[in-house]
């Protein structure tokens, strides 16, 4: 987390910076209100496109910029953050943009619209031509705006079904375009030339050419890979389907923790699962799926063996990389995923770590619980199972308790966002460093 908030903040006060740099009369002051709305649309816009350009970018998943992100579900909150952020720029700009006009309506601001000198274009010339555009633009830019604006809305209600949001999400990248035209054209032409206007075109030229790739569905994330179903299992009282596949192209490999985009049907598009087996080269990658939405929910009755499917991937960083020789995994409900995979992955070569492994769910299925406890044995870890009806929640107090040297222990966590802020900031407040609390934060919406 702390990578992408220094990311975000960084970003808005590297362009402020750079704005103002570029506009030293702003900090002399303005004459007037009208003077300095103007300023202020300039300034709005200019932030705006600079985070909606960023979201634009990460859309595609760069696999370069994972890494030093810590993770595609950092990303992807990252997106998210810069989503609300150009909703909140653009509601402004907006705002500004109209704000005079209705204040004069009402009668609130007097004086009127001051006009602007003339200026002396030479015929021909790129500002005479934007000149020319500017009612166009300042058009196209409000109703793009507006479109942009529900689609984001949408995007975060999450009261949408997520098929029907993939669908709509696909337009923002053509509201983006128009409003790529509306900035060029109605940044002050003189910005252009100075750092501001250079990092804004860079920006905008990677947005528009990430926005042309999303509209032709053609992301530049990790390579697809074909398989087909071999086998589908569902556990009626966990709401839990195992699904293993048999890939049929060269698939690059994958940690325990990381996940992949699974496609099985090329009409509902891909939806992200964490892979719960350890590869062993043999093509053979296991999923476990939890019925939590309406898709989920209706995969028991549409997969069946000889299916074909698709994967996009591995992605993540939850991948247990820590020189400590001592570990706490915590998961809750599905969240165990990740475990089972590492859990396998160390039956076949050891770490050498001494680990506690506290998995609480609310449901309890005895055969699972059983191979669970299997695959901690064969990987030399520590189980702790706490079924809540019966055993209560896991917290810190427990947690600490049951592990004395807690304080030398680098601590994994999958499950339930609430559950696992809670945990965060119990451990940290008794003084555990941040940076040895780890969470997947899978929530790609």
């Amino acid at each position: 987390m702390r990578k992408i908030t220094w990311f975000f903040w960084g970003t808005l006060a590297l362009v402020s910076l750079l704005w103002l740099a570029s506009n030293p009369a702003t900090l002399g002051g303005q004459p007037n209100f009208i003077a300095w709305r103007n300023v202020l649309i300039q300034y709005s816009g200019v932030l705006g496109m600079t985070v909606m350009s960023v979201a634009m970018l990460l859309a595609m998943r760069p696999t370069r910029l994972e890494g030093r992100l810590g993770g595609l579900d950092k990303m992807y909150r990252l997106h998210k953050w810069l989503g609300i952020a150009g909703l909140v720029l653009s509601l402004s700009h907006w705002l500004l943009a109209k704000g005079p006009k209705w204040l004069s309506a009402l009668g609130l601001l007097s004086g009127g619209r001051p006009r602007r000198a003339p200026l002396h274009l030479v015929d021909g010339s790129l500002q005479q031509l934007f000149m020319q555009l500017r009612h166009t633009a300042e058009s196209l830019g409000e109703w793009a705006f507006y479109a942009a604006a529900a689609l984001m809305v949408v995007a975060l209600i999450k009261l949408v079904p997520y098929r029907r949001f993939a669908q709509l999400h696909r337009l923002l990248p053509l509201a983006y375009l128009v409003l790529v035209f509306h900035a060029v054209v109605l940044l002050q032409f003189g910005n252009w030339a100075t750092p501001t206007g250079w990092l804004l075109a860079m920006l905008m030229a990677a947005g528009s050419v990430s926005a042309i790739l999303s509209l032709a569905r053609r992301h530049r994330g990790q390579p697809r890979t074909a398989g087909r179903i071999s086998a589908v299992s569902y556990q009626p009282e966990l709401k839990v389907l195992a699904v293993d596949l048999q890939l049929e192209q060269a698939w690059p490999g994958h940690q325990a923790g990381q996940f992949a985009f699974v496609t099985f049907n090329p009409q509902e598009g891909a939806h992200p699962f964490t892979l719960a087996s350890a590869w062993q080269g043999d093509g053979h990658v296991r999923l476990l799926i939890k019925a939590l939405g309406d898709y989920t929910r209706t995969l028991p009755h549409k997969l069946a063996a000889g299916d074909a499917v698709q994967l996009e991937g591995p992605y993540g960083r939850f991948t247990f990389d820590s020189a400590g020789p001592r570990q706490i995994w915590i998961s809750g409900g599905i969240g165990v995923t990740p475990f089972v995979a590492r859990m396998q992955a160390l039956a076949a070569r050891p770490a050498g770590q001494q680990i506690d492994f506290f998995h609480a769910s609310s449901d309890y299925d005895a055969d699972i619980m059983a191979r669970l406890a299997a695959d901690a044995r064969a990987a030399g870890v520590d189980l702790h199972l706490l079924c809540q009806p019966h055993d209560g929640r896991l917290d810190v107090e427990r947690l600490t308790r049951t592990v004395p040297d807690w304080r030398e222990a680098d601590i994994w966590f999958c499950g339930p966002v609430d559950f696992g802020q809670q945990l965060r900031d119990r451990l940290l407040a008794l003084g555990l460093p941040a940076a040895r609390f780890h969470q997947e934060l899978f929530q790609m919406r």
